[in-house]
């Protein structure tokens, strides 16, 4: 074949299929065993974001699913480029994120165990991907490459939702195929549909109840059941409490709000207390749990799409459901059903919690803290997406934030906000990033990224010259710090040399400066010289 010569190839099915199946946007890293996926990009009419690490590519497409709601697809390289999203799959897998890595692999007869020796030739590459993501689909043949990637996308959605890999080797890629461009791909997610039965009971336990509470979990925001949460609650006056992954789930200032203060003993004992506790969407894991100290007294219905984390924490009547369509049935199953219940006093009960978690912050003098966060809440415009990195502001934004926030506590890594919020930025803008001094370390080179494509995201860095919050946990357990102290770059002199707008702010200025950087068109940086303490923990007292 001539250079230039019209032909279609494997990596043609590939980005043909991805258009088919609903795909706008892709995003990735060249490698050479890649590029007849990268050139078949040229010829297709999907958008391609180019980001400067793999890590970057994996948190983009992460991002970029969290704000659109459906499957995200990437596309890297064999061996270190694969394996370099492997953190940012894990993010995506924890917190039910829909995204679709297609790598490439070794020419095909190099696999099976022969080791001829290529670059990047691991003895099994998708061994390395199957505890991390929801599934793996191997590719060896051109005629697999459709139904593969039809199969990995409607895993992806299927709740609970989560990243799935396609890997196909390099001469796959770059061989002519005969095989028929595919004009569209109808995928339908299987429902996870509660039993009857389940619901039945769980409906009577909550109308029998005198004192019902909801924990409201991550599941809930992903599958769109926020009006379902916000019925079931009012039907039956019923207090709801959201995880740290379920802003957004229920009205903050509603009066049945009990908000996010979960890292505080007054709400977890009011959520012990209750005599009918319906979680919803969550496993109940340790940052849900108050790490673990929450006893519940009373009984436990629990609504969870993933098997693995029913009650795997308590014990309960557990509904293996979708979490919208389990409210969805719940709440017409207790339609006008309350009985005597007086919903004036899960009010006075919501508004003593909070006024006790209110009472016990103010006895702690963090008035910075709360006023940074206040400030940066009143400079967002409303309908703004926001991304937050492992930080010691984002841990406060965890229980106090009052809008909806995206944040890495899935998985726990570093590095998130700037790449998925320049994912997320990629379906419009403006976007917030928020990362630390070490956090911003690890997405520095994606100020490139920002410039090139001229993303609307605005990055707050709040340097406080290290590891803030792991000399926080330090200096309290071992009375001091080791390995948390950094050298770090002049950022606003650094974001200036990649061409992007930099400001330095102070505590005073944070609002306005920050309001000014998100109404200007295109990627900025404000940093916040601060060094911000966190609220004192309530659980190692028990």
């Amino acid at each position: 074949m001539s250079r230039g010569q019209a032909v279609r190839t494997g990596g043609d099915l590939v980005v043909e299929s991805l258009a088919a199946l609903g795909a706008t946007t892709v995003f990735g890293e060249p490698g050479q065993h890649a590029l007849g996926l990268f050139d078949a990009l040229r010829r297709s009419g999907l958008r391609y974001v180019g980001c400067r690490t793999e890590l970057s590519v994996a948190f983009a497409a992460d991002g970029h699913a969290r704000a659109t709601g459906s499957v995200t697809p990437l596309i890297v390289s064999t061996g270190p480029g694969a394996l370099g999203t492997l953190p940012a799959l894990m993010e995506s897998r924890a917190a039910c994120v829909p995204v679709l890595a297609v790598s490439s692999q070794i020419p095909a007869d190099g696999l099976g165990g022969r080791r001829k020796g290529y670059l990047h030739e691991l003895p099994d590459q998708a061994a390395s991907f199957r505890d991390v993501v929801k599934s793996v689909h191997v590719v060896r043949t051109a005629g697999q490459i459709v139904p593969a990637l039809a199969e990995a996308w409607e895993l992806a959605l299927t709740a609970p939702a989560g990243p799935v890999l396609v890997e196909i080797p390099q001469d796959v890629l770059l061989a002519e195929t005969e095989v028929p461009a595919a004009s569209e791909l109808r995928v339908a997610p299987r429902p996870l549909v509660p039993r009857a039965e389940l619901v039945a009971t769980a409906a009577d336990l909550l109308v029998r109840a005198a004192n019902p509470v909801i924990l409201a979990g991550g599941g809930v925001v992903r599958a769109g059941a926020q009006a379902a949460l916000l019925e079931l609650a009012q039907e039956l006056g019923a207090p709801v409490a959201t995880t740290f992954g379920a802003k957004g789930a229920f009205p903050w200032e509603h009066p049945l709000s009990l908000q996010s203060w979960l890292e505080d003993r007054h709400l977890t004992a009011f959520l012990e207390e209750a005599d009918v506790l319906l979680v919803v969407g969550s496993g109940l894991g340790e940052l849900s749990s108050n790490y673990h100290t929450m006893r519940p007294r009373g009984r436990v219905v629990q609504i969870e799409a993933d098997l693995g984390k029913l009650e795997s924490n308590h014990p309960a009547l557990a509904v293996h459901a979708d979490a919208r369509l389990a409210l969805e049935e719940l709440a017409r199953a207790v339609k006008g059903t309350r009985g005597s219940r007086d919903e004036a006093v899960a009010r006075s009960a919501v508004r003593d919690v909070l006024g006790r978690v209110a009472a016990r912050l103010d006895a702690q003098d963090l008035t910075l803290e709360r006023s940074l966060l206040a400030a940066i809440d009143r400079a967002l415009p409303e309908q703004a997406l926001s991304f937050w990195d492992m930080t010691i502001l984002a841990y406060w934004a965890w229980s106090a934030w009052p809008r909806p926030m995206e944040s890495a506590q899935g998985a726990g890594g570093l590095g998130y906000a700037l790449p998925a919020a320049l994912g997320a930025a990629s379906t419009g803008g403006p976007v917030l990033a928020v990362s630390g001094d070490g956090g911003a370390m690890y997405g520095l080179a994606e100020l490139a990224t920002l410039r090139q494509h001229r993303l609307d995201v605005t990055w707050l860095i709040v340097d406080d010259g290290g590891y803030g919050i792991l000399r926080e946990y330090m200096t309290d357990a071992f009375g001091a710090a080791t390995g948390t102290e950094l050298a770090r770059p002049d950022f606003t002199a650094l974001a200036a040399a990649f061409g992007v707008p930099a400001r330095r702010t102070t505590p005073e200025d944070l609002e306005s400066d920050l309001a000014r950087a998100l109404r200007t068109p295109g990627p900025s940086v404000v940093v916040l010289p601060a060094t911000l303490r966190m609220f004192a923990p309530t659980h190692l007292a028990g």
